[in-house]
């Protein structure tokens, strides 16, 4: 028979190795539940969620020489408090473009040109539930090849507006630039960017989202667009919270497109 020191010890030990279980199966819940929220933030473009993704876009088939092109989007995201009411969203798309045989038979590698956008947005939705945002767009002719860029600095205004209803995402972003200067020699911009987009979340982390991204040069009379299909999941690296994500791009339009596409990347996430 054991002594009663003993059975104080396994008894001690047990309830420890007990408190430790709940612990992790607390640590555990508290990581699933920061997951779910940050995965529902990234759905929103004007969330105060510090964010930088790394926007891979692969496609090829590109008419006549059957090219492809490699475009990586780095677009930092960053929201800062301005009153007790209004955040003020900054946004830059800087792409990095590597293309062969989609101009010409030759390759081109380098910047293409920055898009900036900034959107005034209230803190809170309205009573009806709608988050939104307007302001300025910038573009800015940071292309270090001409084949990459228009060489045209552009100004215009965007909008952004979305409805969330528990784990649904659905919304709109538009935005309209004019070139104000630039290489006389080069076509003037006059271009819509629409992208309508709808989510879905899931426990753990989980979300599929859809959308199309479609640009209109009304200079040329070319329209020139892709849809969407993203599976995303946020994970921990170590003690970094990031997005992974994959899915299909479908293109469409009358301007020179390629037959398919893929789009994957990590979006790093710094929530306060």
């Amino acid at each position: 028979m054991k002594s009663t020191s003993t059975l104080y010890r396994y008894g001690l030990l047990l309830f420890c190795l007990f408190l430790t279980s709940i612990s992790l199966l607390a640590q555990e819940e508290q990581q699933i539940s920061e997951a779910d929220l940050l995965a529902k933030e990234l759905q929103n473009p004007v969330a105060s969620l510090i964010s930088v993704p790394f926007q891979f876009n692969y496609d090829w088939g590109f008419d006549p020489y059957n090219g492809s092109r490699m475009l990586l989007n780095i677009q930092p995201v960053v929201p800062l408090s301005i009153s007790e009411d209004w955040n003020l969203i900054a946004r830059v798309i800087l792409p990095v473009i590597w293309q062969n045989d989609v101009v010409n038979t030759n390759s081109q590698f380098g910047l293409g040109d920055a898009v900036l956008s900034t959107f005034f947005s209230p803190k809170k939705p309205t009573a009806g539930g709608l988050t939104w945002g307007v302001g300025p767009v910038l573009l800015v002719p940071t292309a270090t090849k001409a084949l990459l860029g228009g060489e045209k600095f552009g100004i215009g205004p965007t909008v952004v507006a979305l409805q969330q209803a528990g784990s649904l995402t659905i919304g709109a972003l538009v935005n309209h630039t004019w070139s104000i200067a630039g290489d006389d020699n080069r076509s003037d911009v006059n271009a819509t960017f629409v992208q309508p987009f709808i989510a879905k979340n899931f426990p753990g982390g989980y979300a599929l989202s859809f959308n199309t991204e479609l640009a209109q040069d009304w200079e040329n009379d070319l329209t020139l667009g892709t849809i969407n299909l993203t599976g995303s999941k946020v994970v921990s690296l170590g003690s970094q919270m990031a997005s992974v994500f994959i899915g299909p791009r479908i293109p469409y339009g009358n301007a020179n497109r390629a037959d398919f596409g893929v789009r994957f990347g990590i979006a790093l996430l710094f929530p306060k």
